[in-house]
Order: structure tokens, then C-alpha cells, then sequence
């Protein structure tokens, strides 16, 4: 029986095995002996019944050998497609858990860039309420501040509008109308010096009163009265009007002329802007000591015409730190013009209830200050 892995050889022929041959020990004591010729038949016989049964013998070693063959030769087969499955298997679990894997880390790349943009977005948010709340506040307190301003001025119009009319003049509010043994310094409240009570003693509808007629005659130019009417149906500040571009033109433009070209851009500006103030100049306010601050001019020459002066007022731009000391003639050029825009910013808050020919009259009132104080005409101080 064959037993064992096959051998390299297989395809071969087995070696012829040594078939035993029967044979019959010659007894020398047997008292008789076989002829020859039985003997060799017996062996021929013999001799053939062993080849044939060496050859089934090979017949059948062959069979298992060959069936042992296909058996290993079909597990072979099996066993690698097995394996074949299972590296492809195995290749897709890769693959899977490498895409997981990109997956995972696209999933927190995201998750931390959101944070980061949320974080970004709401110091955002907490900076802009921030810068938003103090623009409020700087608003409100502005508006307070406007508010206050604008009560006094309505307070004031009301003292001198609705308590003084043409026909009736309040003699207390309007000293000038008193006579010279009557009219006396008045103690309270009293706006600073400028040239329209120095000046023009001729109408003041404004104030709503009449003065004294002077000899001087008076008649409506057509032209200007007709530009007059048609800004007053809708008052407006802006320059490019006929009534108020002939205004600026004639009158405000030369007046804020000064020699310092580029500071007298700026007071025009912040003239017609309302946000230039003056200030009187005390004398305990001028040490010595004041020289060492970077002022704009000093007391004895003034900041806008350059001449030699002594500067009893200063002004300011806008909420600038900054002082330019004025002489008494840059003064008064500077009054009349803010008391034709004063005016005018009355009508079109509708602060002025006359008719159009008294109005029409104080404006050129006021024209006519800013005439003079151009030509050098201007009140002297007490």
C-alpha cells in the first residue's frame, strides 16, 4: 500500500519490484526426482502470474498517485482562490478605513475652523456693540448739548419776538428806544458787543421793533427782493441758491477775507458750520508762563490780518484746543457775518413770524454790517 507525499519523480515508472518466484526445495532424500521439461513449465508459469500481478500492482499505485494528484492539485486551487478573496477583502477594509480616516480629519479640521470663525465673529460682534454704544453716547451727548442751545435761542426768541412787536416795543428789552437820561447799563444777561447796535440805527425787524428813521431813503431792489422771496417759500443753507450764492459772494466772501489766507478758509468754514466760537481774553488768564504753549498768535498781533494789535478776543474751531487771538477789526468782521447766518438759520427754522418785506430789510441790515466792518468800520470797546 502507498503511503508518504509523492515523490518529485511521479511521472515516471516505479522500478519493477522483485516478484517473489515460488519454488520447491530439492530434498536429496525424496527417492525421486521431477523431469525437466515440468520444470520449465511450471517456472513459465510462474514467471507469468508474477508479471501480471506486478503489473496490476503498478496499475493501481499509478490510479492513487493520479487521483492524489487531483485532489491536491483542486485543494490548491480552492486554498488560493480563498486567499485571493481574502486579500481583497482585506484591501477593501483598508481602503475603507483609510477614507474613515480623511473623513475624520476633514470632520475636525472643519469643527475647529468653525470655532475659530465663531470665536472670530463674536469679538466681532462685542467690538462693533462696543464702538456703537460710545458713537451713541457721543450722539446723545451732543444732541443734549444742541437741545440746551437751541432752548436758550427759542427762549430768547420768544423774550424778544412775541413779547415785542413793531407796534408795541418792549422799552425794557431794547434800552435804545429809551431816552439818554433813561437808558442805563442793565445788569444780567447781555449778548457781547458786535456792530449791528453801533452801526445801523435804521430797522431791526429781527429784534421787532422800528428805530428812529435817519435821513437815509429806502426802496426794495427787485432783483434781490424776488431772490429773497423765492428762498424764503423753501429756506435752505445751501451756497448754490441765487439769494444766498449772491450773498457769499458779495458780502460773506470779502468780509472773512483776511491776509492768512489758510486760516480764514477755516473760520469761514466753521462760520458757516456754527462751530466757531469766541471767547473774551481775561487778563489773569496771561501769565508769563504762557509762552512756553504752543499758541497759535499772541495778544499783540492778531492771527488773521498779521498787523500788531492788542487781541482782547480769541477764537476757537470745532472742539480744536487750539486759540487764535483776534484783533477788535477781525472781530467784528467775524460778528457780522455770524449774525447774518444766525439769522437766516432762525427763518428756516421757522423761529421768525413777519412778513417778507421786515425780513427782507434785516438782511440787508446785516448786509450792511458786514459792508462796513469790510471797510474797517467797527464800535470801539469800553
Amino acid at each position: 500500500m502507498w503511503s508518504g507525499p509523492p515523490q518529485p519523480d511521479q511521472g515516471l515508472p516505479p522500478p519493477l519490484a522483485a516478484v517473489p518466484v515460488p519454488w520447491k526445495s530439492t530434498d536429496p532424500c525424496q527417492g525421486h526426482r521431477e523431469s525437466p521439461g515440468a520444470l520449465v513449465e511450471t517456472s513459465a508459469g510462474e514467471e507469468a502470474q508474477g508479471q501480471e500481478g506486478s503489473a496490476a500492482t503498478q496499475l493501481d499505485v499509478l490510479r492513487l498517485r493520479s487521483s492524489s494528484m487531483e485532489i491536491r492539485e483542486k485543494g490548491s486551487e480552492f486554498l488560493k482562490e480563498e486567499l485571493h478573496r481574502a486579500q481583497k477583502e482585506l484591501k477593501l477594509k483598508d481602503e475603507e478605513c483609510e477614507r474613515l480616516s480623511k473623513v475624520r480629519e476633514q470632520l475636525e479640521q472643519e469643527l475647529e475652523e468653525l470655532t475659530a470663525s465663531l470665536f472670530e465673529e463674536a469679538h466681532k460682534m462685542v467690538r462693533e456693540a462696543n464702538m456703537k454704544q460710545a458713537a451713541s453716547e457721543k450722539q446723545l451727548k451732543e444732541a443734549r448739548g444742541k437741545i440746551d442751545m437751541l432752548q436758550a435761542e427759542v427762549t430768547a426768541l420768544k423774550t424778544l419776538v412775541i413779547t415785542s412787536t413793531p407796534a408795541s416795543p418792549n422799552r425794557e428789552l431794547h434800552p435804545q428806544l429809551l431816552s439818554p437820561t433813561k437808558a442805563g447799563p442793565r445788569k444780567g444777561h447781555s449778548r457781547h458787543k458786535s456792530t449791528s447796535s453801533a452801526l445801523c440805527p435804521a430797522v431791526c425787524p429781527a429784534a421787532g421793533h422800528t428805530l428812529t428813521p435817519d435821513r437815509e431813503g429806502k426802496e426794495v431792489d427787485t432783483i434781490l427782493f424776488a431772490e429773497f422771496q423765492a428762498w424764503r417759500e423753501a429756506p435752505t443753507l445751501d451756497k448754490t441758491c441765487p439769494f444766498l450764492e449772491r450773498v457769499h459772494r458779495e458780502d460773506v466772501g470779502p468780509c472773512l477775507d483776511f491776509t492768512m489766507q489758510e486760516l480764514s478758509t477755516l473760520v469761514r468754514a466753521a462760520v458757516e458750520d456754527n462751530t466757531l466760537t469766541i471767547e473774551p481774553v481775561a487778563s489773569q488768564t496771561l501769565p508769563a508762563v504762557k509762552v512756553a504753549e504752543v499758541e497759535c498768535s499772541s495778544t499783540n498781533t492778531c492771527a488773521l490780518s498779521g498787523l500788531t494789535r492788542t487781541c482782547r478776543h480769541r477764537i476757537r474751531l470745532g472742539d480744536s484746543e487750539s486759540h487764535y487771538y483776534i484783533s477788535p477789526s477781525s472781530r467784528a468782521r467775524i460778528t457780522a457775518v455770524c449774525n447774518f447766518f444766525t439769522y437766516i438759520r432762525y427763518i428756516q427754522q421757522g423761529l421768525v413770524r413777519q412778513d417778507a418785506e421786515p425780513m427782507f430789510w434785516e438782511i440787508m441790515r446785516l448786509r450792511k454790517e458786514m459792508s462796513l466792518a469790510k471797510l474797517g468800520f467797527f464800535p470801539q470797546e469800553a
